[in-house]
């Protein structure tokens, strides 16, 4: 899908008058004085960047109400028009403008707010947007009445109904992606945009003012100058924290092509989270480096780009090779490095297992995931696989959104 898919009016298109001005009684969907502001929602810094830094409005804000769709709000092609209309009255760049225009445009209910809240905050501001309310499927079980007493079926009266209510997204969470249908990975990408992924932290080389920890002499001294020379307290640093690096390797062979559209939207979730801090690779018969192409915030977009961006789709794995390619770059130094990859090595199977040696020595800690390790019955027999064994920190699955989540706590920091 193209980013202007939805469409802009034409200049001069007569309909952009229906934009509500300050007297008409249409806008009354702006709230009171009282109600909260918008910026006590979002970040001001988080839509100015976005359209300050030279991306096309169209794209973002298209972009914008496919997400809106996405989460259930009724954003359609019409409603994208009224947005782009009205934003063409106002100024793009002010927090203000673009979440208040957004709400009266794209919303069709007050039911539509909460969750235009919380896609705002995550699209623009680029924060972990909260979870998104499970779907709720009702099934009714008809059963004959208890023997003594009550109706029974066809003697004049209705059976018992006892209502069971099962959370669909808890049981989408374990499915295997694999054997989802359309509509199921649909959603199932929904969710995985709106994981909320941790990052484990690591000292950095500069410092910050402390209650406790090492003594810093020189800011005790200029206290006490600043005290005309009378004792002051003691003064203290520790050093300032930074998220760990993860870097991502994912197989885009052959063999994971019912698993490898998935995983690089997990690493399009990833990337929003930590922009900085993370650096993405598809794995095939080449390395090829796909951060910039995911750091797009719109998860259409950014597979489109990353489509055009790989040239070795379906092919054959060489994991030895491009491992000795990515320690050459020295991208893994002291970062978390996720392979995913189901283990079958088409190169020098000696080759990987020397290349995962040194890429355990250098990484701070190595995740495989294999999406058939949450099969029933599972063993790692492929070559690959147990060439690499000895040098993993962990061995997960990558098989459903509950595997995803669990691999989001491991780099987290919280390890088995």
């Amino acid at each position: 899908m193209r980013p202007g898919a939805d469409g802009v009016p034409p200049a001069g298109d007569p309909s952009a008058s229906a934009v509500p001005s300050a007297g008409d009684p249409s806008a009354s969907a702006v709230p009171p004085a009282g109600d909260p502001s918008p910026l006590a929602i979002s970040p001001a810094a988080g839509v100015s960047s976005a359209i300050g830094a030279g991306e096309d409005l169209v794209a973002v804000m298209t972009g914008f109400a496919r997400t809106l769709r996405a989460a259930g709000v009724p954003a359609d092609h019409e409603r994208t028009q009224g947005l782009l209309r009205a934003l063409s009255h106002l100024d793009a760049s002010k927090p203000d403008d673009v979440y208040w225009a957004g709400r009266i445009t794209l919303c069709a209910s007050a039911d539509d707010l909460p969750r235009y809240d919380r896609v705002f905050r995550a699209y623009f501001g680029g924060l972990r947007a909260g979870r998104a309310r499970a779907a709720a499927v009702t099934v009714t079980r008809h059963t004959a009445a208890p023997p003594g007493g009550g109706p029974r079926p066809g003697e004049g009266g209705e059976p018992p109904a006892l209502a069971a209510t099962a959370s669909a997204t808890e049981v989408l969470r374990t499915r295997d992606v694999a054997g989802m249908t359309a509509a199921e990975l649909a959603e199932a990408h929904r969710l995985l945009a709106l994981l909320r992924a941790g990052r484990e932290r690591r000292e950095s080389r500069r410092f910050r003012p402390s209650r406790r920890g090492r003594l810093d002499g020189r800011a005790t001294i200029r206290e006490t100058l600043r005290r005309g020379g009378e004792t002051a307290g003691l003064r203290y640093r520790a050093h300032r924290t930074r998220p760990r690096r993860v870097v991502l390797l994912i197989d885009v062979s052959g063999s994971m092509t019912p698993y490898a559209d998935t995983l690089l939207r997990l690493a399009h979730a990833l990337v929003r989270s930590e922009p900085g801090a993370t650096e993405v690779f598809s794995a095939g018969t080449r390395l090829t480096r796909l951060t910039a192409e995911l750091r797009h915030r719109d998860p259409a977009t950014a597979m489109n780009a990353v489509s055009r961006a790989i040239p070795d789709w379906s092919g054959g794995t060489r994991l030895g090779e491009e491992l000795r390619r990515l320690l050459t770059l020295n991208d893994a130094a002291g970062a978390v490095v996720v392979i995913a990859s189901d283990g079958w090595e088409r190169g020098d199977v000696s080759l990987l297992g020397a290349e995962m040696a040194r890429l355990s020595r250098t990484a701070h800690r190595v995740i495989w995931v294999n999406p058939h390790k949450g099969r029933e019955g599972y063993r790692p027999l492929t070559a690959g696989m147990r060439a690499a064994l000895p040098h993993i920190d962990d061995f997960v699955a990558g098989h459903s959104l509950a595997a995803f989540a669990e691999l989001a706590t491991l780099l987290g920091g919280t390890h088995a």
